[in-house]
């Protein structure tokens, strides 16, 4: 096999596994403009209080949220409509 092949099937491994990738951000994108979630809290709702955060490592960090499955950017500090109080 030539080198040039081997690059050409490296680049498209690497392709293929990337879509999920794009296809869960897209996914994202779309949940969070329909939950309206925005990088500021809401008085005193905020992610880091919200049933559906998961904290980063230290709770400045960002982390994610059970509704945007796979998305690790989500601010402690953030809010969102679906945003419901921690028991």
């Amino acid at each position: 096999m030539n080198q040039s092949r081997r690059n050409m099937l490296k680049l498209g491994g690497i392709a293929l596994a990337a879509i999920p990738v794009v296809a869960f951000a897209a996914k994202n994108d779309a949940m969070r403009s329909s939950m309206k979630y925005k990088d500021s809290p809401e008085g005193e709702k905020n992610c880091s209080n919200c049933l559906q955060f998961v904290p980063g490592k230290t709770a400045a960090d960002l982390g994610g949220c059970k509704l945007f499955p796979g998305d690790t950017e989500v601010s402690p500090k953030g809010y969102c409509v679906a945003w419901s109080k921690k028991a």
